[in-house]
């Protein structure tokens, strides 16, 4: 049937206001499932632990900036244990949370809770360890984490001289003894440092310039679970006897992070390094952790990744209350974060190698220490 030009026109004039009203309709459902009006909601912060120095600024940093923007919080730390965070997220849950932030312990083991959350319309925001295996995962608030893992790898390489400072060429040949290490095998994030850093030393490895005297090159063999510094001093110690008994060095260690890094050095103290005649290896680390800096000053461990955490809390807060609000939050990556059932919108931000060189441009000028406390 054909319509007059007149009688099309008022038919789409119409139709634009029934499908506008519509989206109004939609866009205010939206809102409601979300909280509606935002102002004192509850919002449930779950971190891994107390442990390490990092998820305290974590999670204080998301409280103090949620609760200046007029949300209640409801902060936990679980102290890496899995069933004292589904049960924190269940309390959560019940008390009646609009929002969960979650850095969770275990990236598949929170399932059931998710489901719960999505059954109630609570949105969830993975904030720095990307949640796996379930589709109720919103967004996702972190660095870039293969970046970490070729900053990583490039500081290992520079300190050893193999490269310079600008990434060109360095003076040294090698051949050089390093040992891999890597973090949790069931934290996401843990795979794309190790694979990031694997990226810039494998053709290294492939030359003979780095020579992983172990043979320890698989993810598997060389991940630390929980990130427990103890686990890696012992892998050290025993890496130390098997591997460097007949009087071998170790050159350098890739250390995906500062408290493993401070188990390692101490394997490497007790075993005769840090002195005037043998040096401490080149070892990495990540999280610019107060111990860690302090000891990269000192001389021992070389350098750290420096990840500004309170700009990843703001990142996040900034997040939750677009979606709090019925908005969408801004994200700058929708391709690369798979967790097996979906690709989550994400935000990364970026980091910072630092060593001895640095450290005050970068941590002291930019007031996350002070002076004093790096004494």
């Amino acid at each position: 049937m054909r319509f007059s030009r007149m009688g099309a026109v008022a038919s789409a004039v119409v139709l634009s206001a029934a499908l506008a009203a519509c989206g109004s309709s939609e866009k205010t459902a939206d809102k409601q499932a979300s909280g509606g009006d935002t102002k004192g909601a509850l919002i449930g912060v779950t971190m891994p632990t107390k442990s390490s120095e990092r998820w305290i600024s974590d999670g204080d940093n998301l409280k103090k900036q949620l609760e200046a923007l007029g949300y209640q919080v409801d902060l936990q730390y679980a102290e890496n244990d899995i069933p004292t965070q589904t049960q924190q997220l269940d309390n959560q849950i019940t008390k009646g949370a609009k929002l969960l932030i979650i850095a969770s312990i275990d990236g598949t083991a929170i399932t059931t809770q998710l489901e719960n959350a999505k059954a109630n319309k609570i949105p969830v925001i993975a904030y720095d360890r990307l949640i796996r295996n379930s589709p109720n995962v919103d967004y996702y608030a972190t660095f870039d984490n293969a970046k970490v893992g070729v900053q990583q790898a490039t500081s290992l390489l520079t300190g050893l001289k193999v490269l310079n400072a600008d990434g060109s060429k360095g003076s040294a040949k090698g051949p050089f003894n390093v040992e891999l290490f890597a973090g949790s095998p069931d934290d996401n994030n843990a795979t794309f440092f190790f694979n990031g850093a694997m990226t810039v030393l494998k053709p290294y490895i492939d030359s003979g310039t780095i020579v992983v005297k172990s043979k320890q090159t698989d993810f598997k063999t060389v991940a630390i679970l929980r990130w427990d510094p103890a686990t890696a001093q012992k892998r050290m110690e025993d890496l130390l006897t098997s591997t460097y008994k007949s009087g071998a060095k170790v050159d350098g260690v890739l250390s995906p992070y500062d408290g493993l890094s401070i188990g390692i050095l101490s394997a490497l103290k007790s075993n005769g390094y840090g002195t005037s005649a043998q040096k401490y290896p080149v070892v990495t680390g990540q999280d610019a952790e107060l111990a860690s800096v302090k000891s990269i000053i000192g001389g021992e461990q070389y350098s750290t990744i420096y990840k500004d955490t309170r700009q990843l809390a703001k990142t996040t807060v900034e997040m939750a209350d677009a979606v709090l609000k019925g908005q969408t939050p801004q994200t700058n990556n929708t391709t690369d974060y798979d967790n097996g059932v979906k690709v989550v919108p994400s935000m990364l931000l970026q980091s910072v190698i630092v060593d001895k060189t640095n450290y005050k441009k970068e941590l002291v000028d930019t007031g996350y220490y002070t002076e004093a406390q790096l004494g």
